[in-house]
C-alpha cells in the first residue's frame, strides 16, 4: 500500500516530479504517482483526493504551475500533510505558482518547497513518515551521511588541484 500520493496536474511536471518518487525510492518508501487535472477532470480529482486516506496516504505531494489549485484543493479535502511543488512557468518564472500554494487560507495549510523543488518534497515526506518509522528515520540519517560524504570529497579534490584546476 502506497505511504506517499504524488500528483501533477500535467505530465510537463514529471522532470520535477520525478525527482520526489526517485527520493522515496532511494529510501524505501512506497508511492503511487498520477496525473490529475483539478481543472479538466474535477470528478476524478475530488475522488482521488476524498479516497488517499482510505488507500493508505499518509503524505500528498502536488506540483503544479500557474494558478496552482491541486495542492491547495487535496489539502482542502485530504486530512494528512501536503506537499506543494511550484512548477516554474515561462511567464512568471514560477513565482505565480509559489504564490498561490503557500497563500493558502487559514485552516488550510499546504507545506510549500521551492519552485521545482521535487527532490525537497520528498525528503520533507520522508520525514514527515519518520515521525513514527524508526526504519525510515535510520534511512534519512544514511541519506545525511552521504551528502556529507560528497561534500568532503567534492573539498578534498579543491585542496588536492586548486581552484584553477578544479
Amino acid at each position: 500500500m502506497a505511504k506517499v500520493g504524488i500528483v501533477m496536474g500535467s505530465d510537463s511536471d514529471m522532470p520535477v516530479m520525478a525527482k520526489a518518487a526517485d527520493i522515496l525510492e532511494k529510501l524505501g518508501i512506497s508511492y503511487e504517482m498520477k496525473i490529475i487535472s483539478a481543472h479538466r477532470e474535477p470528478d476524478v480529482f475530488f475522488e482521488y483526493a476524498k479516497s488517499a486516506e482510505e488507500r493508505g496516504f499518509k503524505v500528498i505531494i502536488a506540483g503544479a504551475g500557474m494558478a496552482a489549485h491541486l495542492p491547495g484543493m487535496c489539502a482542502a479535502i485530504f486530512p494528512m500533510p501536503v506537499i506543494g511543488i511550484p512548477m516554474h512557468t515561462t511567464s512568471l518564472g514560477g513565482r505565480d505558482s509559489l504564490y498561490s500554494i503557500v497563500q493558502m487560507p487559514s485552516g488550510i495549510p499546504v507545506a510549500t518547497v521551492a519552485i521545482n523543488g521535487g527532490a525537497n518534497a520528498g525528503l520533507l515526506a520522508a520525514k514527515i513518515l519518520a515521525t513514527s518509522d524508526d526504519a525510515i528515520l535510520r534511512k534519512l540519517k544514511e541519506y545525511s551521511e552521504e551528502l556529507k560524504g560528497q561534500v568532503v570529497a567534492k573539498d578534498a579534490r579543491l585542496q588536492e588541484v586548486g581552484y584553477q584546476n578544479y
